[in-house]
């Protein structure tokens, strides 16, 4: 029959692992940036969203990129952050 101490110590160590656990995930419930980023990209326009790398879709004009950035960012209630050929921002449209 194992010690009560012993026993003590491993339901302890296990409500510690899940409680951790649980205070981990609650972290992870962070909110996502939606906004929409109208970039140039190897002689077309492109739509990323904030801090992602990859693009989320191209387009031949800038005008058809900001359409579907506005989209996008009505559907989430964000920015669309449009940037000029330099990649300089020239313009922010809000849908709070």
């Amino acid at each position: 029959m194992p010690n009560n101490n012993s026993s003590k110590s491993w339901i302890s160590i296990l409500i510690e692992m899940v409680e951790v656990f649980f205070n981990s995930a609650r972290r992870r419930e962070r909110k996502r940036i939606w906004h929409q980023h109208v970039v140039p990209y190897k002689n077309n326009w492109a739509v990323r969203r904030e801090g992602n790398k990859r693009i989320t879709s191209k387009h031949r004009l800038q005008n058809t990129a900001i359409n579907k950035a506005k989209k996008l960012a009505s559907k989430y209630k964000a920015d669309v952050i449009i940037h000029r050929e330099d990649g300089t921002i020239r313009d922010r449209i809000n849908f709070d």
